[in-house]
């Protein structure tokens, strides 16, 4: 199956009333687990690169994301390509010209941080660009939280200025925030789904949930059922990695080949991802029902 657009598989969700998992990368073994387990699942799923980790792989967006699209393009689950959290100006230029090549069909401008004003004009400056360049373009009205940044855990995204920030922008998607945070390991938030649906009602492009590692399953669900069309995960998955690859060397202190490790950790990231596209977005069976 060839590399499949953002902009294809938020559409299908959208008219599917469900949502696009989007699974955070770091290693090849990441991108290798992901898309075992959107194949296990039988779900189309996003590769998802943020700012943080182009800057562990030295600040180069090109080797991680090339090889991931090759990946895509053997793998028989419908994958595409997302950058997350971009920040830094120089990279969203980066980005916006060598997507094409890469295989890269959308990306989230991060300007949440910055007073509303500044954040409309460079979200609006750098949307109007990015689909210029073919891609499908995310923003964020209302810091998530988890990061250290300028708003508090509990801050909520207000429905009005939502529909007016989109208005003004032009951007495709927003993420909201709605009472989940990122880096949570436990899984206990508890998400405003009432106000889920009124962003949903207010807002006329697909809502995104960030931080939704820490979210319960049954949340989740219930998230999608408000309004929710794009759900992203990354430290779940890193939990599972680091705790398979700590598992088996404690079990083979003396390994001195990486690969029994690795294969653990790949395994681990592969059982996260089918168990939460199984969860959260149910596949048809033959009678019209999910399972």
């Amino acid at each position: 199956m060839s590399l499949t657009a953002t902009a294809d598989l938020i559409s299908s969700a959208v008219g599917d009333g469900t949502a696009v998992l989007a699974f955070n990368v770091v290693t090849l073994e990441h991108a290798e687990g992901i898309a075992e387990g959107a194949e296990r699942a039988g779900t189309p799923v996003l590769f998802q690169f943020s700012e943080n980790t182009i800057r562990f792989h030295g600040g180069r967006l090109a080797p991680l994301v090339s090889a991931c699209a090759g990946i895509a393009a053997q793998s028989s689950a419908p994958l595409a390509i997302h950058l997350d959290h971009v920040t830094d100006v120089a990279l969203i230029e980066e980005a916006l010209a060598s997507a094409p090549d890469l295989g890269v069909t959308s990306i989230m401008i991060d300007a949440a941080h910055l007073p509303y004003a500044d954040n409309v004009d460079l979200t609006r400056a750098f949307a109007d660009r990015g689909h210029r360049a073919g891609l499908w373009v995310e923003a964020e009205l209302g810091e998530i939280g988890g990061k250290g940044g300028a708003h508090d855990f509990g801050v909520r995204t207000d429905p009005a200025e939502a529909a007016s920030f989109t208005a003004a922008t032009g951007v495709d998607g927003l993420a909201v925030a709605v009472g989940s945070s990122h880096a949570m390991t436990t899984r206990d938030a508890a998400l405003d789904v009432d106000l889920i649906g009124r962003l949903a009602a207010a807002v006329p492009v697909p809502l995104v949930l960030h931080g939704s590692s820490g979210v319960p399953d049954d949340q989740l669900r219930l998230a999608v059922a408000a309004g929710i069309r794009k759900v992203n995960v990354g430290t779940a998955l890193n939990v599972a990695y680091t705790s398979a690859l700590r598992d088996s060397l404690v079990t083979n202190p003396t390994a001195s080949d990486p690969r029994r490790a690795l294969t653990a950790a790949r395994t681990a990231i592969a059982d996260a991802v089918a168990e939460l596209c199984d969860a959260v977005v149910p596949r048809p069976v033959a009678n019209g029902s999910t399972r």
